[in-house]
């Protein structure tokens, strides 16, 4: 399964710097990834 994003935008992902996400976005990468948001997101203040 491929997840329609940039790299560029992918690499904003993983390196924590987001901001947002939209959830399209993010039931794409937990399909691709058989996970739940909670496996790939966390929460910090």
């Amino acid at each position: 399964m491929k997840v329609d994003i940039t790299l560029s935008n992918l690499s904003i992902l993983k390196t924590g710097k987001a901001k947002a996400i939209r959830f399209s976005t993010l039931e794409s990468l937990c399909k691709a990834l058989d996970c739940q948001p909670a496996d790939i997101l966390e929460f910090s203040k």
